[in-house]
């Protein structure tokens, strides 16, 4: 085997599969490594992986609902069918050392291939607890790489005696570890001596946490030196702007926005950040070592976002508030309350810096190293 590697990818559904893919693959890149993508065509890692310069290979899978059992047939036939194509993608460009799934039902069809192959395969989890795919993939996997420890209690008995278990972290772009605040301030027009609180939900939003902090906004542009940037989710926003009725003025401090590409360059802007507790939402909060506020989605599976939001609160980098309490002063009081102690969102800072989190990708290529040397 020579140094260089072939790596393939599969990722994808939303940005909290992929953006860790992405993060991975810029590493393995810098490395010398040859990386490609297996995703759906129809989903997100369509856009995000070309974009990012990576070749992209479309393959057809849909997951089945077990409370409706005949939708597993047709499950069963498409990912056979998605076998056949990773297949003859390998047949024409030559089979990968190594494969690297993020946990998202597409990820099979690769991994299935590359166990019938003798192509070793990494996964990653990025969520406290773990989807079904990884659970099922386990097996025969060379290396498990988690993001949080509360992970690896729902993969005993699940991972093969040949396979390594390891903690790597969840992977952030280097796109995110790069930004500053200069530039961040710059790119939302926030002057270097204001302060700024950075409302998100996700990629795909979230209508309660919204609600909130439109409850708040008279409060909130009370603080002359408040700017915000208020992220509503694609689908939330015309509601969100009706909602809040900003006039010119109040414009002046309060953007609101769908979605956020430069993820990087707001969270370096940011005194404080108002959010759920998405994985990837959390790491790259912890990398950029940003004080939070943290209302985990309570209909996450198993409740998984209040265990994300742990990782932060526990070592004191983040303040967890419970979704059922957005209406109430507990809300109201504990963001205002840090919005107004500097000295405290400083002592957060140095917490989260405590978690070296901006490391993940390294590790984890690291791991993909291994697997493919056999180490």
């Amino acid at each position: 085997m020579t140094d260089k590697l072939k790596v393939a990818i599969a990722a994808g559904g939303t940005a909290g599969h992929i953006n860790p893919a992405l993060a991975l693959a810029g590493e393995l890149a810098e490395r010398g490594h040859e990386v490609c993508f297996f995703g759906q065509s129809t989903r997100l890692e369509a856009t995000l992986v070309p974009e990012a310069g990576y070749a992209f290979h479309p393959i057809v899978v849909t997951g089945f609902d077990r409370h409706r059992p005949w939708t597993a047939v047709t499950a069963l036939a498409r990912m056979k069918g998605a076998e056949r194509a990773v297949g003859r993608v390998f047949a024409e460009e030559g089979a990968p050392d190594v494969a690297v799934g993020f946990g998202a039902y597409v990820e099979m069809a690769l991994l299935r291939w590359c166990s019938s192959h003798g192509v070793p395969y990494v996964l990653h989890e990025q969520n406290s607890v773990p989807g079904l795919a990884n659970k099922l993939s386990a097996k025969k996997a060379a290396r498990l790489c988690l993001s949080f420890p509360a992970a690896e209690r729902a993969f005993e008995g699940k991972v093969g005696p040949a396979t390594k278990v390891v903690m790597t972290g969840n992977p952030v772009r280097k796109s995110v570890l790069a930004a500053t605040r200069e530039a961040g301030r710059d790119a939302f027009g926030v002057p270097a001596d204001a302060e700024m609180l950075l409302v998100f939900g996700g990629s795909l939003g979230a209508q309660h946490l919204n609600e909130g902090v439109v409850a708040l906004k008279d409060r909130l542009l009370a603080q002359p030196s408040l700017y915000v940037v208020h992220s509503t989710g694609d689908k939330l926003y015309d509601e969100t702007v009706a909602a809040l009725a900003l006039t010119a003025e109040e414009r002046k401090r309060w953007q609101v926005v769908p979605y956020i590409s430069d993820m990087g360059g707001a969270l370096a802007a940011a005194d404080l950040v108002l959010s759920r507790a998405g994985a990837s939402s959390i790491a790259e909060i912890a990398a950029l070592a940003v004080p939070s506020m943290l209302v985990p989605y309570p209909l996450a599976t198993e409740n998984h976002q209040a265990t994300n939001a742990h990782l932060l609160s526990d070592v004191g980098a983040a303040v967890i508030c419970d979704d059922s309490r957005i209406d109430t002063e507990e809300f109201s009081d504990g963001l205002l309350g840090l919005l107004r102690d500097a000295g405290r969102r400083a002592e957060m800072r140095e917490a989260a810096l405590g978690l070296r989190a901006g490391d993940a990708a390294a590790a984890l290529a690291d791991q993909v190293e291994g697997a493919a040397r056999g180490r």
